[in-house]
């Protein structure tokens, strides 16, 4: 064979995988999600959510350094509420672990059928059903079976120790079927078509540890409750945002399944009692009202 004949073979060969290897992309494209895009700055600004205290934080490993340190946002001067000399005496102690990335995600800025979606934020209190320990364990094993994947932005432990697990622009896979009771009406998200809406798109989850008597049952009704510092710590937590306190609700609120009653025996009178110490509207804000 001449060697122009082979030369002219080879690139035909070349432009032919070439057209195939197009056809395929556009292909992938034409059914790529419509829902993929994640910057959302219209709905669910995620700095209006509690945000890390990077400065302080005891961190288990560079990892965790660099899945969860944020930019520190400047609350005192822009926004609704600003934090108080009570917020700032308040020193829990608080930490940073990474879990696993299959059990977070990010927050979309459109549902499946592609219509953008507004949602403001709002804060879900949880508790653990077990230990701190246990909930860790599960959120840093990689879970396949989507149905089965769960974490929260932040736990709370008995002593009133707060561990940072998903990064506040992030969404937390903390409630399944779930709608929020707004004051225009249900609000809930579907951003994956094999699973029920939820309010995990716009949701900061956070979880409180149960205390010793009330695990290992999920259909228990009451157990002693949660320790004083814990509900400080929670305070202290949600001061940090800019989210009112008819935003405020509970997985058993939203929950739409019929099995979640969490958190039990939760006193919310006394968590807005603690809040509204550690917060206050913004001088700027009552000014510009």
């Amino acid at each position: 064979m001449k060697f122009s004949d082979w030369a002219t073979r080879v690139s035909l060969i070349f432009f032919m995988l070439a057209a195939l290897i197009l056809v395929l992309a556009f292909g992938k494209a034409k059914h790529f999600p419509k829902n993929i895009t994640t910057a959302n700055k219209e709905i669910s600004v995620w700095s209006q959510y509690p945000q890390i205290q990077a400065q302080q934080i005891q961190n288990r490993g560079e990892k965790a350094q660099k899945a969860l340190t944020l930019p520190r946002k400047t609350q005192q001067n822009a926004g609704r509420y600003a934090t108080t000399e009570a917020f700032a005496r308040y020193q829990p102690r608080y930490e940073m672990i990474a879990i696993d990335p299959s059990n977070y995600g990010d927050r979309y800025t459109q549902d499946i059928n592609g219509i953008t979606v507004h949602n403001q934020p709002i804060i879900v209190i949880h508790e653990t059903g077990f230990s701190a320990a246990s909930a860790v364990n599960f959120f840093q094993t990689r879970h396949e079976d989507e149905s089965v994947q769960a974490s929260y932005h932040t736990l709370i432990q008995l002593d009133g120790t707060v561990i940072y697990l998903v990064s506040p622009e992030k969404r937390a896979f903390g409630a399944a079927n779930s709608v929020f009771e707004g004051d225009n009406g249900p609000e809930t998200v579907q951003t994956n078509p094999n699973l029920a809406p939820s309010v995990n798109n716009f949701a900061y989850h956070v979880s409180l540890e149960t205390p010793p008597d009330g695990r290992g049952d999920n259909y228990i009704k009451a157990h002693s409750g949660y320790t004083e510092a814990q509900y400080h710590s929670l305070a202290w937590l949600i001061a940090q945002s800019q989210i009112p306190e008819n935003r405020i609700t509970t997985h058993q609120a939203v929950d739409r399944s019929g099995q979640k009653i969490d958190p039990v025996s939760f006193d919310f009178d006394k968590l807005l009692t603690i809040l509204n110490t550690y917060r206050e509207i913004s001088p700027v804000y009552r000014a510009q009202s």
